[in-house]
C-alpha cells in the first residue's frame, strides 16, 4: 500500500509542468529553452513599457477632457495604471526576473495618435469623443495583450502570474465599458451639436 502512495507521489511530480529556466543574453534579452517563455518575457518588457508611456499620456488626456465625468475617468485609470505596473512588476519576481521595459511601438503611435487628436480636435464640441475613441483604441491593444500573456503563463505553469494578469485584463475590460458608457450617454451626442 505505502508503494502504492509513493509511486503516485512520483507520478504526479513528473506529471507537473517545470518551468523554465530563463537565462540573458549579452543584450539582456530573455534566452530560454522554451521559445513562448522567451515571446512571454518578450511581451510581458512591451507592456511594461506600455503602460509606463501611459502614465505620462493620462494626466494630459485629463486635461483635454471638456466632461468632468471624463476627466475623472483619465484621472482614475491612472491610479489604476500605476497598480497594474505594480502587479507587472510581481510578475516578474514570480518568473526570476528582473523587471525591464522594451520599447513598445504600438503604444507609442497610439499615443502619438492621441495627442494629434487632442490638437486637431481642441476647443472643438467633439474632443471627448475623440479623447474616448484614444483611449478605447488604447484599451483594446491592452485586453489583446493582457488576455495573450494571461494564456502563456498558463501554459508554462506559471498559474500566480496568469491570476495577476487576468486581474488586469479585467480592470481593461472594465474602462473600455465604462468609456462605451459615457460616449452613448452623452459624449458622442455633444459631438454632434454644431458651433455658431
Amino acid at each position: 500500500m505505502a508503494t502504492k502512495t509513493a509511486s503516485k507521489k512520483t507520478a504526479k511530480k513528473a506529471s507537473a509542468k517545470k518551468k523554465p529556466a530563463v537565462k540573458k543574453t549579452l543584450f539582456g534579452r530573455a534566452k530560454s529553452e522554451n521559445p513562448l517563455m522567451e515571446l512571454f518575457v518578450d511581451e510581458l518588457k512591451d507592456i511594461y513599457w506600455a503602460e509606463k508611456h501611459l502614465t505620462k499620456a493620462l494626466p494630459k488626456m485629463a486635461k483635454a477632457a471638456q466632461s468632468e465625468e471624463l476627466k475623472a475617468s483619465f484621472e482614475e485609470h491612472l491610479e489604476v495604471t500605476e497598480g497594474q505596473i505594480e502587479r507587472l512588476e510581481e510578475v516578474f519576481s514570480i518568473i526570476d526576473m528582473k523587471p525591464a521595459a522594451k520599447k513598445c511601438e504600438a503604444m507609442d503611435g497610439l499615443v502619438k495618435e492621441g495627442e494629434e487628436l487632442m490638437s486637431e480636435f481642441k476647443g472643438s464640441p467633439a474632443i471627448d469623443a475623440a479623447l474616448i475613441a484614444a483611449a478605447q483604441k488604447v484599451e483594446h491593444y491592452e485586453i489583446a495583450t493582457y488576455g495573450t500573456l494571461r494564456t502563456y503563463a498558463r501554459l508554462l505553469g506559471y498559474d500566480e502570474a496568469a491570476d495577476l494578469l487576468q486581474a488586469t485584463l479585467d480592470e481593461e475590460a472594465e474602462t473600455d465599458e465604462n468609456l462605451t458608457a459615457l460616449a452613448e450617454a452623452f459624449i458622442n451626442e455633444e459631438a454632434e451639436e454644431t458651433e455658431e
